[in-house]
């Protein structure tokens, strides 16, 4: 997915605030769910359950700048009965500038409690497009 950085995602120093680069990583996931065909908001209506961040191990490798064309990546590595990980390594002109492992879990939404993924979504996640 391509991101632009704008200078609201600097900080004092000119360069992409740590914390953005979770930001730019949502919004990728969000899209590679959608070009799976999950909305994420139809879902979390019709099943009761959506996807919480459980653990995020992230590597700075170069910092991004104002202005810089990024592109955002979420590759699926792993899907169990209630959780996924995805890679989402982040590039600018080819070169990795960030390298992530976040962990999702599927939760109930309305007791927060961990819970299975649903088969229907089990099966776009892993559907080539």
């Amino acid at each position: 997915m391509p991101v632009r950085v704008y200078i609201e995602d600097t900080d004092a120093g000119g360069i992409v605030y740590y914390a953005n680069y979770l930001r730019f990583m949502e919004r990728a996931r969000t899209e590679w769910l959608r070009a799976c065909g999950v909305e994420l908001d139809e879902w979390q209506n019709e099943h009761r359950k959506l996807f919480v961040v459980r653990s995020v191990q992230i590597d700075f490798h170069s910092p991004a700048k104002f202005n810089d064309q990024l592109t955002v990546c979420a590759n699926l590595v792993t899907l169990k009965s209630a959780s996924v990980i995805c890679k989402q390594p982040i590039m600018r002109d080819g070169t990795l500038l960030t390298d992530a492992s976040v962990k999702l879990v599927c939760v109930n939404a309305d007791t927060l409690s961990p819970c299975g993924i649903p088969p229907e979504i089990k099966e776009a996640m892993t559907r080539e497009f």
